[in-house]
């Protein structure tokens, strides 16, 4: 309990710094011209590429693991996303799971810099897979003193990334289930230990988000009032369907966009070309903005607007098609919010045409 407070309170000052800068970042974009909103992001994940390959010699770039590609069954399929969680920041967090004082935390400045850049200018990328990273790292870096702090290091491990998950969203249990349902991925017991850590962490991070205000990360919670139980399950299903097979898929391009071994520039250019010309779509379809960021914009103009399904769903494949470019270019960021919004949109497009829903 003490190692998941110690590395739980150096994770949310890290954490909540860094969030914070990337949404003043992003608010400034925002408020900006068109011209600017559109090449933002490409300059963003340009920076963020150069930060990885040239300062940091290659070392901090997101590979995916090396071990076997996913089975071609229908359970793999069952996780959400399919394969995703292989080619974001929490990747080192589920390779590390367990013995977390071996986690690369010298690696977080410069991947900090780059997730600023990335997400900060508008990428379609989130911070919550950033701040499991960043919160692992701020924890396990009790490892350099040696000695004792090696154990003291793991459990400020856990205690770190659950605390940067809770102080993002401002739930404790999504912190706590975040990490054990990581380290799960790597066998990691859940010991009475790793879920004491994990818990005090969790709290500090929460408590962290409740004394200073945050609203970093804004759930959606529809007031949904479906005329009786059969209409409400239909439309759970209907949206669940679409939403999940949306995000297998998505989550599935953008495993295979990580895999590509191409010289960087080559994915740069690739990658950045293909954003250009979503954010081009998205903003004839909908707005510029609803193509800038982890998805919120997006939500936001859909929430406001008379559109139709199909423009709707447009969107939706144009979002998803942005994140995997993104990745493709080599942005440094998380994949879980975008797939919300992505969801949300599907869901929107769904639910209110086919059955009355609002």
């Amino acid at each position: 309990m003490a190692g998941g407070l110690l590395g739980g309170v150096l994770a949310s000052v890290f954490v909540v710094t860094v969030t914070s800068l990337i949404k003043q970042s992003l608010e400034w974009v925002m408020r900006q011209d068109v011209w600017v909103m559109v090449s933002a992001p490409f300059v963003g994940i340009a920076v963020a590429v150069l930060v990885l390959n040239l300062v940091a010699h290659g070392q901090a770039v997101q590979r995916v693991p090396s071990d076997s590609a996913p089975p071609r069954r229908f359970s793999a399929w069952l996780a959400f996303p399919a394969s995703a969680v292989r080619a974001d920041l929490t990747a080192d967090v589920v390779n590390n799971a367990g013995s977390e004082e071996n986690f690369p935390w010298r690696l977080a400045p410069i991947r900090a810099v780059a997730i600023f850049a990335t997400v900060g200018l508008g990428a379609p990328m989130g911070t919550e897979s950033p701040a499991a990273h960043l919160g692992v790292a701020a924890g396990s870096a009790f490892e350099r003193f040696g000695g004792r702090w090696w154990g003291v290091a793991r459990c400020a491990g856990v205690g770190g990334g659950a605390a940067g998950v809770a102080a993002l969203m401002g739930l404790p249990l999504v912190g706590l289930a975040f990490m054990l349902e990581l380290g799960r991925r790597n066998r990691a017991p859940i010991s009475v230990s790793r879920v004491l850590a994990a818990s005090s962490g969790a709290l500090a991070g929460w408590g962290f988000n409740t004394v200073l205000d945050l609203s970093l990360i804004q759930l959606i919670a529809p007031a949904i009032a479906p005329e009786g139980l059969a209409r409400a399950l239909t439309t759970a299903a209907l949206v669940g369907a679409l939403s999940g097979t949306l995000g297998s898929v998505t989550g599935s391009a953008i495993y295979k966009a990580r895999s590509w071994s191409a010289d960087p520039l080559v994915k740069l250019l690739a990658g950045g070309g293909l954003l250009v010309v979503c954010i081009f779509a998205i903003g004839f379809l909908a707005t510029p903005a609803a193509a800038i960021g982890p998805g919120a914009s997006a939500v936001s103009w859909a929430g406001a607007s008379s559109a139709s399904a199909l423009t709707l769903l447009a969107v939706v494949a144009l979002r998803a098609t942005a994140t995997t470019a993104a990745v493709m270019a080599g942005g440094c960021g998380g994949l879980f919010v975008p797939l919300l919004s992505i969801g949300d949109l599907a869901g929107r497009a769904l639910a209110p045409r086919t059955w009355g829903v609002e």
